[in-house]
């Protein structure tokens, strides 16, 4: 077997372990597609993918009735399961076009039609975000499905090819060690209070400006671990401000961070839950290792975790069996019944079993759960997926 195969037998079995639902769709070959973007042009949907699976199992195929190529982070057989992956994605990370495809990719795709689905409302999209330029069949590269091209460091990674763009360089960095943090920022249109887009610190890329006609932008920075950052400019083509430079043609805009204090509470955005379940997903896990480099560099911190739900109906709780050590895949869990308090509850305590198994002693560790009692949606909304989620409370540092 060559390293090509290899690799994509790795990758799907890894598929098949972390997503349960991920597997060959019998008899009916169509499935569900959680799409998290859409490409003409090959090299594109390459580029993109490799960023993507950073963090997501990520893969690109080929859909010959868009004559498009597919960039999804999961396939599997149940709507409901790439419905709620879809929202979560949607509500609570950068790709917030994020949506479903029901049918077939790759080699027999031409033989089922497909449809796109949007996820808030699960209505046929008949239109999808494109997110390069739409050309000629003839400008396609033909390539394999499984990606093993990365990104450089001084690329510019950012795909929308808009004369409008401009380049940014977000430095983001520790205040006391001046240390480069991965992360990324926020484009905010101050006027409208409306997100532009999420691009990656520490690259050169191109900026979508905003659409108030003064050019008024703020750019927040908020990284795991740290205190958030917001900087403001009046005029987005020529950002003035203590720090601001220009190197290479583009402005760089830095970001000094300071790790989270006594009193802060900081939300993980990033991460997720399977559903029903106090069991984290595959994605979760650079935040939650972030959260253990945390409590290791500072063996004074004390922290509080608390657990939120959306609504507060009781139901099935999925949880790991006694002796489970994988936090992050549902192939050693069993069913229980219980109330979304116990269901947050059993989250955060999933949480501090992760740190403890990671040195992490558990009496500098506090729980409370809350259920759906604190949201910050109301639970129908279209975001109300945003109100799962796990906040840290800095109680000593």
């Amino acid at each position: 077997m060559n390293r090509l195969a290899s690799f994509a037998l790795i990758g799907l079995l890894f598929l098949s372990i972390t997503f349960p639902g991920y597997s060959q769709i019998g008899s009916d070959p169509r499935a569900y597609y959680v799409v998290i973007g859409a490409f003409a042009i090959k090299k594109n949907a390459v580029n993109f993918t490799a960023k993507a699976a950073r963090t997501y199992p990520a893969k690109y195929e080929w859909n010959p009735f868009r004559s498009l190529d597919y960039v999804y982070i999961l396939k599997t057989e149940s709507k409901e399961e790439a419905v709620e992956l879809a929202m979560t994605m949607r509500t609570t990370t950068s790709y917030d076009d994020t949506w479903v495809y029901h049918g077939v990719l790759g080699k027999d795709a031409e033989l089922y039609q497909g449809s796109d689905i949007n996820p808030a409302n699960e209505k046929r999209l008949t239109e999808i975000p494109l997110a390069d330029p739409v050309v000629a069949e003839s400008e396609r590269i033909e390539g394999p499905a499984v990606v093993t091209e990365s990104i450089t460091d001084d690329q510019d990674i950012t795909i929308p090819d808009d004369p409008r763009a401009r380049s940014y360089f977000f430095k983001v960095s520790r205040v006391d060690t001046k240390a480069i943090i991965e992360g990324e920022v926020s484009v905010i249109d101050t006027e409208k209070a409306r997100k532009v887009g999420a691009y990656e610190a520490n690259k050169k890329v191109k900026v979508l400006p905003p659409a108030n006609p003064e050019g008024a932008a703020s750019f927040i920075c908020e990284v795991f671990g740290y205190r958030k950052v917001q900087r403001d400019v009046s005029n987005f083509s020529d950002p003035q401000g203590e720090g601001i430079t220009r190197e290479d043609g583009a402005a760089v805009v830095p970001f000094e961070l300071m790790r989270l204090q006594k009193g802060d509470i900081a939300t993980m955005f990033h991460v997720y839950f399977f559903k029903d379940a106090a069991v984290m997903r595959p994605e979760s896990r650079y935040e939650a290792g972030s959260l253990v480099e945390m409590m290791d560099e500072n063996p004074k911190y004390k922290i509080r975790i608390h657990g939120h739900t959306n609504g507060n109906a009781s139901g099935k709780i999925t949880t790991l069996n006694e002796g489970a050590d994988n936090f992050f895949a549902l192939n050693n869990t069993s069913d229980g019944y219980g109330s979304a308090k116990k269901l947050s509850q059993m989250r955060a305590e999933l949480m501090r079993d992760f740190l403890v198994a990671n040195g992490i002693d558990a009496k500098r560790i506090q729980i409370k759960a809350w259920g759906g009692k604190k949201p910050i949606f109301d639970k129908f909304h279209s975001q109300a997926q945003a109100n799962v989620r796990v906040e840290i409370e800095i109680l000593d540092n």
